[in-house]
């Protein structure tokens, strides 16, 4: 039946073109974006994950800010670490020549006072961002540092961090305010380092004096030649020198190994980024080959229904011609 009321194949052009321009319009949104979930109401469950990876990969960008700063103090300490020890293995080959017989034992200590305070300049300047690890102004123990490391989010959503820590108590060479924590400035027992000693009277020595009376200030003898030296006490200064260069070898060792820990974590975290990146990617991004194709077929098939509608319309006007005599 034809009607000049209900024009029906006008309503079914018209409502093709409708849903023709809504996928156009929604096509055309993903190639100027680049994204097919850009908001919720795309996919709901898409677009909440990729909001939170997000969120969580941004947290990740800070871990690595974290590392950066974590490995440059590491590295400040070990350089510092590292030319400390060569000027103890310098001090103790002084003191070697000390032990040689008719030697000026006046001259040789005043190398040694410049040995010593290369090794106060060392410690003073081994600092980054407000931190010494070297050098401990506090009376107390310097204790553990940590350095922020990961970023975690278990199956139930719940959030952990993951700290690299580090004992900087067994770092400190110098204790300026309690003499007791340094390892250059406390006392150490040359007695319990001799394998021939026949009593068990302590013979104490130390390297650095830094003038402090608080804390626990070191009570035995400093490392410093005269005339009166004898071998014996040289012999003493050289068993303390050696384990001081021990324990300095173990912590230079200790930062060596933080060092490579906090530099295999910025490779992860950095990895582990780009993966978040890309499965995101995965979730959300357009497929821009896609869309484009899907693009120039919604304009054809716009065009087409724009005539469809347009042939419709003028189907009313043929029904004049059936009136004219």
């Amino acid at each position: 039946m034809t009607s000049i009321m209900t024009n029906t194949a006008a309503m079914a052009a018209l409502q093709t073109l409708r849903t023709i321009n809504s996928d156009l319009e929604m096509t055309q949104a993903r190639v100027s974006s680049g994204f097919r979930v850009e908001n919720a109401g795309d996919n709901a469950a898409y677009w909440s994950i990729a909001t939170t990876m997000r969120s969580d990969n941004k947290a990740l960008s800070t871990v690595k800010d974290a590392l950066g700063l974590g490995a440059a103090k590491v590295d400040i300490a070990y350089t510092a670490m590292n030319s400390s020890i060569d000027v103890i293995t310098e001090v103790k080959a002084k003191l070697l020549a000390a032990r040689e017989p008719g030697v000026d034992k006046t001259k040789i200590d005043k190398e040694l006072t410049e040995l010593k305070n290369q090794l106060k300049s060392i410690s003073e300047s081994a600092s980054f961002s407000g931190e010494n690890w070297l050098n401990n102004s506090s009376t107390a123990a310097a204790g553990t540092k940590s350095v922020v490391g990961g970023f975690n989010r278990d199956v139930n959503g719940l959030v952990t961090i993951t700290t690299l820590d580090i004992n900087v108590t067994s770092l400190t060479m110098i204790g300026a305010a309690n003499e007791s924590l340094g390892i250059l400035t406390k006392d150490i027992d040359a007695n319990a380092l001799d394998p021939d000693a026949t009593t068990t009277t302590a013979r104490n020595y130390y390297l650095i004096d830094t003038g402090s009376t608080t804390g626990t200030p070191s009570s035995g003898a400093a490392i410093a030649l005269t005339a009166t030296t004898t071998d014996q006490q040289v012999d003493d200064m050289l068993r303390v020198v050696d384990s001081m260069l021990s324990q300095m070898t173990d912590a230079a060792s200790n930062l060596g190994a933080i060092n490579k820990r906090v530099s295999m974590q910025e490779d992860f975290v950095a990895n582990l980024m780009d993966s978040i990146d890309k499965g995101v990617g995965r979730l959300v991004d357009a497929d821009m080959n896609e869309e484009s194709t899907r693009l120039k077929a919604l304009q054809t098939q716009q065009q087409l229904g724009i005539q469809s509608l347009s042939i419709a319309n003028t189907n009313s006007q043929n029904i004049l011609s059936l009136f004219k005599g």
